[in-house]
C-alpha cells in the first residue's frame, strides 16, 4: 500500500464508522389533538380530578388571560373553561394549582396573577356544576403579585390547606388556613422574603414530621431552604451549601422538582436554572450534595421548569426539562428528557427540533388515559407556534401496565396531604421506590395526581405511607398489593383517622 493511498482509505473508513452509527430516536409518543391545544401564549398547566369522576382535568391559562379547562372523558378532552365559569379573557395568570382549600371534596382552583394590579383569583369548586371566585371573600386577592408558583400545603400540621404565594417582583407570603378564610402569617420574617422566587417546593428533608421550603430564585438571587420550626423558618441553604450565591444577575433558579432518584429511600431536589443546573441528591440525614455534573444534568441552560417521573416503568424516575433558547421575541424551546440510567447517570433521549422537544414553561408527567403509562403535558408561552401540548405515551400495554399508582387522602377522603411520601416494597423488604404528594414546584406547573410507580415483574408490593403531624412523621403500610389488580385505577391510601 502507497502513502498516497492512507488518507484515502482512512477517510472512507471514518464515513463506514458514521454511515454505522445509531441513529437517536426520540422515545415513542403521540400528539393528542393538537388542533384543540394548540393555542399560542400558554403559560400554566395544572392537572386534577375537579368532577371526582376518575379521570384527571386539565386548566391552562393563557396570555390572553383565559383559563381553559379540559374535561377528561376517558382519554378524549373537552374545553368547557368559559361555560363553568372560568374567565376567557383579560390579564394574564401564570400560576395555577388546584388545592381543596375548604375541605368539601371538590378540588378547587387558583389563579396567580402575573400583574401587579391585577388580584389573585380562587375559583371555588361547586360540586363539579361550575366556579365561583371567593378570593375577596376568603382574603387571597394577593394584591401588588407577580405570581409564577402556589403552593398548596398544610404547613403547621393542623389538618387544612395553606397556601405559600411566590412573588417573582415581590416578597413572598404564607397564608395560614383557618376555617376556609386565610391569614398572612410570619410577615416580619421568613419566608416572607423578597428573592425574585420563581419556584418552590415543600419537603421534610430533616424527617421531623413537618414540611420545609425550597425556594428557586431569579436574578442573581441566592436560593433558599428554610427550616420549619414551627415558630419559626430557619434559612439553613447557606450552612447546607446549597444557596448558590456566587451568580451574575443573569442567572438564578427557576424551578424545583422532587424525587428520589437513586431509589435510596431518600428525597433528591433538582432545580433547573438560567445557568447551570443542580441536582441535590439527600443523604437522609439533613445533607445535599449536587450531584448534576456527575450525574450527567448539569447542563448550562435556560432551563424553566422540571418534572421527574418514570416514563418507561424500569422503576427509575426519568427527569423532563423544559429549556428555550434564542433573543426575546425569537425563542425556540430547547428541551430534554433524561432517562435514568439506573440510578448510576442520565442520558438526554431527545433530539432538537423533534417531537418532543415542544414546550418551554410548565411540564407535568401525568397518566391522563390510565393506561399505566406516563404521559407528558407541556406548554410553549413564547412563540405564534404555541400551545399546551400533551403527548400520550405508547408503551406496549404489558409494559404500561409494570406500574402503580398511589392516590393519598386525608381521614375523610380529601385530597389534603400534600408533602406526604409514599414507599414501594418488594415482599422481602427491598425498596423499589420512593415518591412524594407533590407540592407544586416548577414554573407555571402543578398537579393534584397519583403517585406513580414504575414497577416491572413484581406482581405483589408493600406500599408505605409516612405522615406529617404534629408528633412527628406516621407510616402506614398497605401490605401485599397486587400490581395487577390496580391497572386503570390507582390504590387509594386513607390516612388513619
Amino acid at each position: 500500500m502507497s502513502e498516497g493511498m492512507k488518507p484515502t482509505l482512512l477517510a472512507g473508513a471514518a464515513l463506514l464508522l458514521v454511515a454505522a452509527a445509531p441513529v437517536k430516536k426520540d422515545p415513542p409518543f403521540a400528539s393528542v389533538q393538537p388542533e384543540l391545544l394548540g393555542m399560542p401564549g400558554s403559560l400554566s398547566n395544572a392537572w386534577a380530578d375537579f368532577d371526582n369522576d376518575g379521570d384527571l382535568d386539565l386548566a391552562v391559562s393563557l396570555k390572553s388571560g383565559e383559563i381553559r379547562l379540559y374535561r377528561n372523558d376517558k382519554g378524549a378532552l373537552t374545553s368547557i373553561g368559559a361555560a363553568m365559569g372560568l374567565p376567557a379573557a383579560g390579564g394574564e395568570f401564570r400560576a395555577l394549582s388546584w388545592g381543596d382549600f375548604d375541605a368539601d371534596g371538590w378540588i378547587d382552583l387558583l389563579a396567580g396573577s402575573s400583574l401587579p394590579e391585577k388580584p389573585t383569583a380562587v375559583f371555588h369548586n361547586k360540586a363539579g356544576k361550575g366556579f365561583e371566585n371567593v378570593a375577596a371573600e376568603i382574603g387571597l386577592t394577593i394584591p401588588g403579585r407577580a405570581s409564577r408558583q402556589n403552593n398548596w400545603i398544610d404547613y403547621d400540621n393542623d389538618g387544612d390547606l395553606d397556601l405559600y404565594a411566590t412573588n417573582r417582583m415581590g416578597p413572598n407570603q404564607l397564608f395560614r388556613n383557618d376555617g376556609g378564610k386565610f391569614v398572612q402569617v410570619f410577615a416580619d420574617g421568613g419566608p416572607t422574603v423578597f428573592r425574585s422566587t420563581v419556584g418552590a417546593c415543600w419537603l421534610d428533608y430533616d424527617k421531623d414530621g413537618d414540611i420545609d421550603l425550597f425556594l428557586a430564585n431569579q436574578s442573581g438571587k441566592a436560593d433558599s431552604l428554610y427550616r420549619n420550626d414551627g415558630s419559626a423558618f430557619v434559612d439553613v441553604a447557606p450552612q447546607l451549601g446549597m444557596d448558590q450565591p456566587a451568580r451574575s444577575p443573569e442567572d438564578g433558579g427557576v424551578g424545583c422538582a422532587v424525587g428520589d432518584y437513586d431509589n435510596d429511600g431518600n428525597l433528591d431536589l433538582f432545580v433547573p436554572n438560567y445557568g447551570h443546573n443542580t441536582l441535590w441528591r439527600g443523604d437522609g440525614k439533613g445533607g445535599f450534595a449536587n450531584t448534576a455534573q456527575a450525574m450527567g444534568v448539569g447542563l448550562e441552560n435556560h432551563a424553566v421548569g422540571a418534572a421527574w417521573g418514570d416514563y418507561d416503568n424500569d422503576g427509575f424516575v426519568d427527569l423532563s426539562v423544559m429549556s428555550y433558547e434564542g433573543p426575546p421575541n425569537q425563542q425556540t424551546p430547547l428541551d430534554s428528557l433524561f432517562h435514568n440510567d439506573g440510578g448510576k447517570g442520565f442520558t438526554n433521549v431527545l433530539t432538537k427540533g423533534g417531537p418532543l422537544d415542544a414546550g418551554d414553561h410548565g411540564v407535568v408527567w401525568v397518566d391522563y388515559d390510565r393506561d399505566g403509562a406516563l404521559d407528558l403535558s407541556v406548554t410553549r408561552g413564547y412563540s405564534p407556534v404555541g400551545g399546551h401540548f400533551l403527548f400520550r405515551n405508547l408503551l406496549p400495554k404489558a409494559q404500561a401496565r409494570q406500574s402503580l399508582q398511589v392516590t393519598v387522602l386525608d381521614a375523610k377522603g380529601r385530597f389534603t396531604q400534600q408533602g406526604a411520601e409514599v414507599r414501594v416494597y418488594a415482599p422481602g423488604g427491598k425498596l423499589l421506590g420512593t415518591g412524594q404528594v407533590s407540592t407544586g414546584g416548577g414554573y407555571g406547573a402543578q398537579g393534584a395526581t397519583p403517585v406513580h410507580f414504575g414497577l416491572p415483574a413484581t406482581a405483589k408490593v408493600n406500599v408505605e405511607v409516612t405522615f406529617m403531624s404534629a408528633s412527628g412523621r406516621k407510616a402506614q403500610t398497605v401490605r401485599n398489593v397486587d400490581v395487577g389488580a390496580y391497572a386503570g385505577k390507582a390504590l387509594v391510601v386513607r390516612r388513619a383517622p
